[in-house]
């Protein structure tokens, strides 16, 4: 199965887009130069937000773990057995699944769960990273903000 990651900001990217081309097509109708360029770099920077090399990242589960990369480049893999533990939350449908270190993390943001990005189908997600872990490493809590470290 494969997770898709997405823009989490994807309407404020398209309302800077838009808002700096209104205020630099303005800035250049009225001749303010400095109008101008700072609309053309909000504009810019919604757009490179909106073009980001994360969106082609993808989680992939699979009987043996998780893996999460691009088609041509993978960052991490994680087995099952290597899970050190998950923090659950089955009311939000988010999970953190803890690899040990930083780099072979990952967090499955559902409601309310600050996270840059998004992830396609997250509930499945969610799902299947469950019932992949043994019970004995994963704690459920209410919700991830709310959860003291173990």
């Amino acid at each position: 199965m494969r997770f898709r990651f997405r823009p989490r900001l994807r309407p404020l990217a398209i309302g800077v887009i838009a808002l700096g081309v209104l205020i630099g097509g303005a800035g250049a109708l009225e001749g303010i130069a400095g109008l101008a360029v700072a609309g053309a770099v909000g504009a810019v920077l919604g757009a490179a937000y909106l073009a980001s090399p994360t969106w082609r990242l993808a989680v992939i589960i699979d009987d043996d773990g998780l893996e999460v990369g691009t088609a041509t480049r993978r960052r991490f893999r994680l087995a099952w057995a290597d899970v050190v533990a998950v923090v659950a939350s089955p009311t939000t449908s988010t999970c953190f699944v803890d690899g040990g270190r930083p780099e072979l993390s990952l967090l499955v943001p559902g409601d309310g769960a600050p996270a840059p990005y998004d992830l396609e189908r997250k509930d499945a997600l969610y799902a299947a990273i469950v019932a992949r872990v043994p019970a004995d490493r994963i704690r459920q809590v209410d919700r991830l903000d709310e959860a003291s470290p173990a």
